[in-house]
């Protein structure tokens, strides 16, 4: 499994924009599936984007669309994510995910098996 952690998470006003970054550990982060997911207190882990091993797939869950861009730096074992004109509504915890797979797009939690700790993002309004 690879180690995952991220970074970034903070406060900001609606609006404004925040980059989260996910650095892995390990010389084989360009051969994994990666993913960013958010979670409310109580509420089921949610889809946020995921990327291809090369960075040339990327796929978006419906309420960040053109509004959030992953991408991943493989020569620097980073995944990122970009977000932009952020709403109260994307208030979560943020996490990346890991899995060595064929890419698929869309995706469950329950597909990954390598997770970071979570960084916390408020949007206040």
């Amino acid at each position: 499994q690879v180690q995952l952690v991220e970074l970034g998470g903070g406060l900001v006003q609606a609006g404004g924009s925040l980059r989260l970054s996910c650095a892995a550990s390990g010389r084989t982060f360009s051969t994994y599936v990666m993913a960013w997911f958010r979670q409310l207190p109580g509420k089921e882990r949610e889809f946020v984007a995921s990327i291809s091993w090369s960075g040339s797939s990327t796929y978006y869950g419906d309420s960040v669309k053109g509004r959030f861009t992953i991408s991943r730096d493989n020569a620097k074992n980073t995944l990122y994510l970009q977000m932009n004109s952020l709403k109260p509504e994307d208030t979560a915890v943020y996490y990346c995910a890991a899995e060595r797979s064929f890419y698929s797009g869309s995706y469950s939690p329950s597909d990954f098996d390598s997770w970071g700790q979570g960084t916390q993002v408020t949007v206040s309004s």
